[in-house]
């Protein structure tokens, strides 16, 4: 059985520096973890580390991606630098290993027209994957028009794009995550629940504000079992009633977006995905290295869920196969 892992992410030292640069006011949350300790050391790694992390925890292929933030909270002129900057050094260690490793693209959000140049040259020239999106850039949500360019170029491409929470704004983590602590504050607000509302709230605002009316063909990749949204999706369909969508809430989940768990092993949360997307799309993610992965932990997941062995297959590498044979390259 094959597994393959869609959240793995690593950093480079040109990255950290521009993120150390910013502005306080804009540095994400997620700089701390990234930057700091082991998971610092292990995402600046891209080899036998790497590699016998994976035979550990039973995974055979990482797809990397640039750990959050991102370049969404830089400026123009840096995003777009580190964009190529960061591509070239995935293709180029993709290429390195090809038996071990993908890659998903870093686009540089706050300049979408280069983003969507990047995405394609990405795909077509560099051999990635699609790539991986964050929920804002500054002030402006990802649903937001002037983002859109992306969306058509990856629909055009057939390349998926992965949505990686982000922190919530700087107000709302006030109103909602602040006034128990220091550190109970930040866990709060990002791993413990705050990433995963604000992320879920963004996938409901793609859907409901017409990105995949408008681009059918778009397909979204999103990780925890659907950020915390998927539990609620018979409620919040009353909430597309109103929007007027071209289909029922839950078909966008069933045509438009697939699961992973991040990480986040679960066979209870397994068991409800099925129930509502079906075994189709879903597909594996470890969150290297941020979640803890014991002794065979992936492959054990695997092997211990109630599927068949055809269905165990897919959800390890046989969905991820068959939406990377799709792209156009």
């Amino acid at each position: 059985m094959k597994t393959i892992g869609l959240e793995e992410h690593f950093v480079t030292a040109d990255v950290i520096r521009a993120w150390n640069a910013l502005d306080p006011r804009l540095q994400d949350l997620a700089i701390v973890p990234s930057t700091r300790g082991e998971p610092a050391l292990r995402l600046a790694e891209l080899g036998e580390t790497r590699f016998t992390a994976m035979d550990d925890t039973g995974l055979d292929v990482q797809v990397l991606s640039l750990s959050t933030p991102g370049v969404q909270h830089l400026g123009r002129g840096d995003a777009v630098a580190l964009q190529t900057a960061t591509n070239d050094l995935i293709a180029g260690t993709v290429r390195a290993h090809p038996g071990r490793l993908g890659g998903f693209a870093t686009l540089a959000t706050p300049d979408p027209a280069a983003a969507a140049g990047e995405l394609e040259r990405a795909v077509t020239k560099l051999g990635l994957d699609g790539a991986m999106v964050f929920g804002r850039t500054r002030e402006r949500s990802l649903d937001h028009v002037d983002f859109w360019p992306i969306f058509e170029a990856a629909e055009a491409l057939r390349a998926p794009l992965y949505l990686h929470p982000l922190s919530p704004p700087p107000e709302v983590r006030a109103a909602y995550y602040s006034g128990l602590g220091g550190m109970t504050d930040m866990s709060l607000a990002t791993f413990g629940l705050g990433w995963h509302y604000d992320t879920g709230v963004l996938v409901l605002r793609l859907i409901l504000g017409g990105v995949f009316d408008r681009y059918p063909g778009l397909q979204l990749i999103v990780g925890h079992w659907g950020e915390a949204v998927l539990f609620y999706l018979e409620r919040i369909q009353k909430v597309a009633d109103i929007a007027k969508l071209q289909r029922p809430l839950a078909d966008y989940f069933r045509e438009n977006i697939y699961l992973t768990p991040s990480g986040m092993f679960s066979l209870r949360y397994l068991r409800w995905a099925t129930e509502i997307v079906g075994v189709d799309r879903i597909m594996m993610a470890t969150d290297y290295p941020f979640e803890n992965s014991p002794q065979g932990r992936t492959r054990r997941f695997l092997e211990e869920a109630d599927l068949s062995d055809q269905d165990r297959q897919k959800i390890a590498s046989g969905n991820w196969d068959q939406l990377r044979a799709g792209i156009r390259r």
